[in-house]
């Protein structure tokens, strides 16, 4: 258990939200500072959280940061914040809007918290974080996006229905970029150890992955007027625990490529170690040629929505 350390929350919704209820029940820092644009909310929710600490017997406090410079001295800080995705919405269609937003809190975090892990939760993901890694200016490495451990769970979980035994037992591998074109990696995933292609037929791993690729969306259907944020705020949970912690523990999370699998200055997701500072290595796993087109077709459409934030400007 870390002690001393703080982590920020900017976006006190309904991820940021369960995010910082996560880390205070487990008493995983010290400080939890939630930042939001109503601070009132924030507040109650902060004072609920603190009871509810003092409820599990940790130690965590939760408090508003009403101030950009209450972020200062944060370890970690995770960025929700954006404009939520609705029914019938892309993640395309949120870009211009949460480009917008994620350049003005990342300014915040810059001049206040410049020695920062920060994780990005605010869709479209992987091009909001390459926005904060521009933005910020800080080295790759501590500009993280939270997708693979929530889609990696999410095919864990579709697995389980399959087949019905071994509930947390499932390992299953997604890199790529978080939305439709993800790549999920059937050679990876195992369940209690036995490899996946044991246990489902080819057919059954398609249908699998294919609701993979949906999930977020089959949730959104149903809750009508919101989103996931149980499993994305848990997976975000895990990532942020991971850094304090310094356990170099491998998961899947967005990060900006420096040749990696031959790409250059674009984000996508793939397996890294993740240790006190940030991502410590990045693995670079073998694919098959039909995986290689797909993280190829991937990695492209993150590229485009790259391109069009150049088209208007945003990284002169």
């Amino acid at each position: 258990m870390s002690r001393g350390k703080k982590v920020a929350i900017i976006g006190a919704g309904n991820v940021g939200a369960t995010v910082a209820y996560s880390l205070a029940m487990k008493g995983s820092c010290h400080e939890v500072v939630l930042r939001d644009r109503a601070p009132e909310i924030a507040k109650g929710k902060a004072l609920d959280m603190s009871q509810a600490a003092n409820a599990a017997r940790t130690h965590t406090i939760v408090s508003v940061a009403e101030e950009a410079s209450d972020l200062a001295g944060s370890d970690v800080v995770v960025i929700t914040a954006g404009s939520p995705r609705k029914p019938g919405m892309s993640r395309d269609d949120l870009l211009m809007i949460n480009a917008d937003i994620t350049i003005q809190v990342v300014a915040d975090v810059k001049k206040y918290a410049p020695d920062a892990v920060i994780i990005m939760v605010s869709n479209p993901l992987d091009v909001m974080t390459y926005v904060a890694l521009k933005e910020s200016g800080f080295p790759r490495e501590r500009v993280l996006g939270m997708a693979g451990i929530l889609d990696s769970a999410r095919m864990a979980h579709f697995i389980y229905e399959k087949i019905g035994y071994g509930a947390g037992q499932i390992r299953a591998s997604v890199m790529g970029g978080h939305g439709d074109d993800m790549v999920p990696l059937p050679k990876f995933s195992t369940v209690a150890g036995v490899p996946l292609s044991d246990v489902l037929d080819e057919e059954q791993i398609l249908d699998v992955i294919e609701r993979t690729k949906h999930g977020g969306a089959e949730i959104v259907g149903y809750l009508k007027t919101g989103s996931a944020y149980y499993a994305p705020a848990k997976s975000t949970a895990l990532m942020v625990e991971a850094i304090l912690m310094d356990t170099k523990q491998i998961h899947p999370c967005a990060i900006c490529f420096d040749g990696e699998y031959g790409y250059h200055d674009v984000v996508s997701g793939v397996p890294v170690v993740l240790g006190a500072n940030g991502a410590e290595k990045i693995f670079e796993v073998t694919l098959s040629e039909n995986q290689k087109e797909r993280f190829a077709k991937s990695v492209g459409s993150v590229q485009s929505m790259i391109d069009v934030l150049r088209d208007k400007h945003y990284f002169d």
